[in-house]
């Protein structure tokens, strides 16, 4: 007798589920479990999110000029809109740092139909994290809990609620397919990735686990392919929260080094033991970790006990400390372990997105023209950059010369018309010596550190 093929026998499983499938079941076998009684207990507490922004830089310059026009004051908008979710009873809501960056209005509108004014309380561009309070006496709204987004595997299931392409509190189940994921958004980067369905307009809206708890914040998409999408743990936005509230901005630790991941090769020539940690390349001079006695070829490898296995996990760390307190560095130097205490300085705003303050910001009085506002150079950019002297762009109008000459809020300019500028003065008096229809010529550090040209034609 011949043997069956392997084509057969490949077959014999499939045929074996199918007759089991194939069996009579009773009516009450046949039911599946529904997510209906999840969703009806959290779907009040998520909003949809109307905005109306300043049009502003290049999507203003793309408008026809009759539109630029600023009517009675007023400058151009444009309507834009998001999620979120009340994390609180009395009119606390969270939602995305982009859905309500630049925003003259904002409108919140609840499941019942309700839509409310609400305000910024306070915004995080770095994790693009976003706290409103909605506006007026609000009492006993509809709200959920964060939840512990560490205790999230992948595979476990997961619910995103929001209002994709203006389709009000819309559904979609997937799993987490992910962890800790760097999507190169900024500094800070942890995010969860999941198959759930997520859209333009789910920005800012929760991910649910199966308890009805906020695990994540939906945050960004993949453009280019189906079924990715990336949140926010709540537990990063858990440890901000209390700032958004109390300060409307985050500080945040800062060590002053530059890290860099170790390489199975890197840790053998280090002669790292377990070949983890974060490699020190760099050490700025008067940061807190040269004081501390920090040096190039360290490899930290834990901060106050909790291990570090990379460069971005070890500034995540840091990130979420306050400064001015003290913490526990361990490291490796040349193979023997070391402890070394550091007490921890403020982050520099080096991208120009923390909050600033216009009480204390001198407008000298040629910048209107300009559009330009500028600001002694902060020490703290000094040490993280190199840079010692300049002048630091503090705010650039809409539609301004300075605007259309690519100047950008958080820009140092370090040069006019070939010759060095130290200070704000000396930067401002040289633009109000400058005539009508003259160009000028500005040498610029961006933020992160590189460098660039820009010409102004002065009006």
């Amino acid at each position: 007798m011949s043997q069956p093929s392997s084509r057969l026998v490949a077959l014999v499983p499939l045929l074996s589920a199918a007759l089991v499938f194939a069996q009579p079941v009773t009516p009450k076998e046949a039911a599946l479990p529904s997510l209906a009684p999840l969703i009806e207990s959290v779907k009040g507490a998520v909003v949809n999110i109307d905005v109306r922004k300043e049009v502003k830089g290049d999507e203003l310059l793309s408008l026809p000029a009759p539109l630029r026009q600023r009517r009675g004051g007023a400058p151009p908008s444009t309507q834009g809109s998001g999620s979120g979710v009340i994390i609180d009873s009395k009119g606390l809501v969270l939602t995305n740092n982009h859905v309500v960056a630049d925003a003259i209005t904002i409108r919140v509108r609840l499941d019942d139909g309700r839509a409310l004014d609400a305000e910024i309380l306070g915004r995080d561009p770095l994790t693009d994290l976003a706290l409103l309070k909605i506006k007026g006496k609000v009492e006993k709204l509809p709200s959920v809990a964060l939840g512990d987004s560490g205790q999230m595997r992948v595979g476990d299931f997961v619910v995103a609620i929001g209002n994709p392409f203006a389709l009000a509190h819309s559904v979609t189940l997937g799993i987490i397919s992910a962890k800790d994921r760097d999507i190169s958004a900024g500094p800070y980067d942890q995010f969860l990735q999941t198959d759930a369905a997520i859209n333009p307009g789910n920005s800012g809206g929760p991910l649910f686990n199966l308890k009805g708890e906020v695990i994540g914040i939906n945050t960004a998409i993949n453009a280019a392919a189906n079924s990715i999408g990336f949140s926010v743990p709540s537990n990063l936005a858990k440890a901000l929260l209390p700032q958004l509230e109390a300060k409307g901005y985050v500080v945040r630790g800062w060590l002053g080094i530059a890290p860099q991941d170790l390489s199975p090769a890197l840790a053998r020539a280090l002669d790292v033991p377990n070949g983890e940690g974060a490699l020190v390349v760099n050490v700025n001079e008067g940061s807190p970790a040269a004081k501390a006695g920090l040096k190039e070829e360290d490899v930290i490898v834990a901060i106050d006990g909790v291990k570090t296995t990379s460069a971005s996990g070890l500034v995540r760390l840091v990130g979420l400390k306050r400064p001015e307190v003290p913490a526990a560095l361990s490291v490796i130097r040349r193979g023997k372990p070391l402890e070394l205490k550091v007490t921890l300085g403020t982050r520099p705003d080096v991208e120009g997105l923390g909050a600033v303050d216009r009480s204390e910001t001198t407008v000298e009085p040629s910048t209107p023209r300009l559009g330009l506002s500028l600001d002694d150079l902060d020490p703290r950019f000094s040490s993280a950059t190199g840079i010692r002297s300049g002048a630091a762009v503090v705010d650039v109008a809409p539609g301004s010369p300075a605007e259309r000459g690519g100047l950008r809020r958080g820009m140092i300019v370090t040069e006019l018309n070939h010759k060095a500028v130290k200070t704000r003065d000396e930067l401002m008096a040289g633009l109000k010596a400058a005539k009508s229809g003259e160009v000028v010529l500005l040498r610029t550090v961006v933020p992160g550190g590189g460098r660039g040209l820009q010409a102004i034609e002065v009006p």
